[in-house]
């Protein structure tokens, strides 16, 4: 069973600093390790293509109009069949292959295709891209994509240049073909207000989302929102214990970005690591954004008694 609009604004206001705050992060979690079995799962994002993107949206690094890179890079398929096989060395579940909006999807379920045949192990591969149609999310699923990454963003069509209908006719797309839909709500800011959050979420679960979550919205300077502070990690932590309560059981996995131990505390049991092209940064990571790599997740899930 699912919450109601009214039900997860209700939450969703609750102060943070209150008991009970306290309470509701307790009771996620409690729920969390119940729904999961206490199963925690680590997120490795790949960025291929560090290039300006003519789509400018105002938290992107990646928009063309603001002018942040200078050099690009387009990773080449052996570079990422090598980040690919680091991940999975190092009990990385989910790998996620970012593109930006125009990168070739054709392209891209070749590169798939052959990390399946290259790099063994006991994984997912998530592809994160733009727009695509029925017949191309059956062939990417043939290829051995397992799910995508696609998210309506708050207030999409004001702080980007793409319209909901484009996004939901993607996610119609998904939800008729096999693959997993992950669709966190993204990027929260203090300038958002509690209904629009629980309308992206309770959006997402039309859609059959399996993979839920908060991703802060970043402040990268030269971009339209590079000023505007981010969200404190007691905010997100309790974001994160309302959705871990109010997805019931359709949604297994909640997921935090960036990581915190608070939010791993309230409910969320998925966090990601990045490498590569990461559109809440001005430069490209050769290592993992934010120092925050497979030790720290692992130390994070361990030492609140999660097995990976």
């Amino acid at each position: 069973m699912t919450l109601s609009k009214p039900e997860v604004v209700a939450l969703l206001e609750i102060n943070t600093s209150s008991d009970a705050c306290s309470y509701l992060r307790k009771k996620a979690d409690e729920a969390g390790r119940l729904l999961t079995g206490n199963k925690a799962y680590m997120w490795g994002a790949i960025g291929l293509d560090y290039a300006p993107c003519p789509a400018n949206c105002d938290f992107c690094s990646f928009g063309e109009a603001w002018g942040l890179i200078e050099t690009e890079k387009i990773y080449t398929l052996p570079a990422i069949l090598a980040k690919v096989k680091e991940y999975v060395d190092n009990q990385v579940h989910f790998i996620v292959l970012r593109t930006t909006q125009y990168y070739s999807l054709d392209t891209l379920t070749d590169y798939v295709q052959t990390i399946r045949q290259e790099v063994a192990g006991d994984y997912e591969i998530v592809v994160n891209v733009g727009e695509f149609d029925l017949p191309t999310a059956n062939r990417m699923h043939a290829h051995g994509v397992e799910g995508v990454y696609h998210a309506i963003r708050l207030r999409e069509g004001v702080d980007t240049r793409f319209q909901t209908k484009e996004r939901l006719d993607t996610l119609s797309a998904v939800k008729q073909s096999p693959l997993k839909l992950i669709h966190l709500v993204e990027p929260v800011g203090i300038e958002h207000s509690y209904e629009e959050i629980a309308n992206r979420f309770l959006c997402s679960l039309e859609y059959g989302v399996c993979i839920s979550g908060i991703m802060a919205r970043i402040p990268v300077k030269g971009t339209p929102l590079g000023e505007m502070p981010r969200l404190s990690d007691e905010e997100i932590a309790k974001m994160i214990a309302v959705l871990r309560l109010s997805g019931g059981k359709t949604v297994e996995h909640i997921c935090v970005h960036p990581a915190s131990e608070l939010a791993i505390q309230s409910g969320a049991n998925v966090v990601v690591i990045e490498t590569g092209a990461i559109p809440r940064d001005k430069a490209l990571i050769t290592g993992k954004w934010l120092n925050f790599d497979y030790v720290a997740a692992k130390r994070f899930f361990e030492e609140n008694g999660f097995i990976i």
